[in-house]
């Protein structure tokens, strides 16, 4: 019976590696498969991924143009004709709309808009929402709690 207690590796399942430097008559002597001279025969010379030969690299070939801001906040943007297959007073809040396919991760930050019209009471707690939003969620009997991290 096979178990833990004993179990082998398979011999062709194991490589010997590859010593080099050991005599011409090894086969891997001499410049031990390196090739002749040049920066990637030395030791440590390797060179980067972006090194283009010399020629002008690709990032100083390409004009730029504008300004991106670093530190932008990015929202998911989730309409209120979303929210319509929620149970009337449910919590509506990331996990609840990630559980339904509405946003992609849990970490996105969301914003309510006001696309669309609702007719029962939802809890909300978000990230953002916009004034008509709230003014829709409350007329409907709702809540909106803002859920913005500091």
């Amino acid at each position: 019976m096979l178990d833990l207690s004993n179990l082998k590796v398979r011999p062709s399942s194991k490589r010997k590696a590859l010593r080099v430097g050991r005599g011409n008559g090894s086969g891997h002597g001499g410049t031990c498969g390196r090739g002749t001279k040049g920066q990637k025969s030395r030791s440590g010379g390797t060179i980067a991924p972006w090194f283009e030969g010399g020629q002008m690299p690709i990032y100083r070939r390409l004009p730029k143009r504008g300004f991106k801001n670093r530190f932008r906040v990015h929202y998911v943007a989730v309409n209120i004709k979303d929210l319509l297959d929620f149970e009337p007073d449910s919590v509506v809040d990331r996990d609840a709309l990630v559980k339904r396919g509405k946003i992609g991760r849990k970490d996105e930050r969301v914003k309510l808009l006001a696309t669309g019209d609702i007719s029962f009471a939802l809890n909300v707690r978000l990230d953002k929402a916009s004034k008509a939003a709230i003014e829709k969620i409350t007329k409907a009997g709702g809540t909106f709690e803002s859920a913005e991290e500091g």
